[in-house]
């Protein structure tokens, strides 16, 4: 019959892995456990199609609920696992309940980070990470509402582009000199900071919060440079990895459940997927954790390879995407903050690429509306090539030429 496989998490990486095992010719039983009540659906969505009203709910979803039923896949939705027994294999649900496995597979996710300063009880205070927390945020995006998103990440400024659009007024609060610092180049930070700003959003950088100010409700934002009237907050300030199941089982951790090149734990029956993972990424040469979808599906068909006894290991260029007004931000590879920065374009016609070097080889691209530069740039990190950066900046110069012959 094969093994049955147990999967603890309904994300990508989870539909993914899933798909991906019966498309191998995987017949063993699956189960999946999620807290969510919603079969697994995509996130990029929720603070942009979804947010503004242009999805729907069955839209949002990966596979719709009849592709689970017709290959024989258990879904407990709205369920928890609670603990897990690894000599034994099984694991306990929030019911008593237990289930038993051969394979079990963590796709826990990432929970947010909270911000914990007075009022952060509020009514009013938003914090975007499921289908029904984009809901919620929704109703609140009226035309002529006075929005301040905390937090100018990638979430956080989706979010403000989407507001803006429906007609709110936006106030963007970061807490460090500039917005996206953590993932892209100064030249491309603020190239985006200035899209903002043009299109009506006010951005605050090194906006210290102190506090929500309020009786039952939020009316507005306190930082260590002054206080931002509000109607409604959204709070986006990133992520930690879901692994604390991981952990009370005595499986390592280190910012996310450690793996190796196949997302294969310490213990050979337990593997690790997505947000949750640190995995060792062959390419890069060392573990990461990563969040994005392009990550997750990776995972997800890397677990599935070792089940279905076939192993292929976790390897290739990591990218991201936004989507914030007309522009599209498309990233390759994972640069450092002190990475080199060729630009090739120019930012005042709305379309360039900024490429990142390490020690002279190409460790990522950031492709503002420029699909060729990005896809070019994928190849060329994947090759692990250190380009003239001349070359690199002259557009006359076609990026196939840099690949190695």
């Amino acid at each position: 019959m094969g093994e049955g496989v147990l999967i603890v998490g309904g994300g990508q990486a989870a539909a993914q892995l899933i798909a991906s095992l019966r498309q191998g010719g995987h017949e063993g039983p699956i189960t999946l456990v999620s807290e969510e009540g919603a079969v697994p659906y995509q996130r990029p969505p929720l603070s942009k199609q979804y947010l503004s009203g242009q999805f729907d709910r069955r839209r949002l979803l990966l596979r719709q609920p009849e592709y689970y039923q017709s290959r024989g896949v258990e879904l407990l939705l709205g369920r928890r696992v609670v603990s897990i027994d690894r000599r034994q294999k099984r694991a306990t649900l929030d019911t008593g309940g237990e289930i038993r496995y051969d394979r079990l597979v963590l796709a826990t996710g990432s929970s947010l980070r909270r911000l914990e300063v007075p009022g952060g009880d509020l009514s009013g205070i938003h914090y975007l990470r499921s289908l029904n927390d984009s809901s919620r945020l929704r109703a609140e995006l009226a035309a002529g509402r006075r929005i301040v998103v905390v937090g100018g990440g990638y979430i956080g400024l989706e979010v403000a582009a989407t507001a803006t659009r429906m007609g709110a007024a936006v106030t963007v609060l970061e807490a460090l000199p500039r917005v996206m610092s953590r993932v892209v180049s100064a030249e491309v930070a603020n190239w985006v900071a200035d899209l903002h700003r043009q299109s009506g959003v006010r951005i605050h950088t090194g906006a210290q919060v102190r506090g929500f100010a309020g009786e039952n409700r939020v009316e507005g934002v306190e930082t260590t440079g002054g206080s931002f009237p509000a109607d409604a907050v959204v709070v986006g300030i990133g992520v930690l990895p879901s692994s604390s199941l991981a952990r009370e089982c005595g499986l390592r951790e280190d910012n996310g459940v450690c793996a190796d090149e196949y997302c294969r734990t310490e213990d050979e029956s337990v593997l690790a997927a997505g947000d949750c993972a640190r995995a060792v990424n062959t390419l890069l040469g060392t573990a990461i954790r990563l969040e994005s979808v392009q990550n997750a599906v990776d995972h997800g068909q890397v677990a599935a390879s070792v089940i279905l006894g076939n192993p292929k290991a976790y390897s290739g260029a990591p990218w991201f995407w936004s989507d914030q007004y007309q522009a599209k931000l498309q990233i390759a590879g994972v640069a450092a903050p002190d990475d080199e920065t060729v630009l090739r374009g120019n930012p005042g016609d709305g379309a360039f690429a900024a490429f990142r070097l390490r020690n002279g080889r190409l460790s990522a691209v950031e492709a503002i509306s420029s699909p060729r530069e990005f896809m070019a740039g994928k190849k060329l990190i994947a090759a692990q090539v250190s380009p003239d950066p001349n070359l690199l900046a002259d557009a006359s110069v076609p990026l196939k030429e840099l690949l190695p012959s």
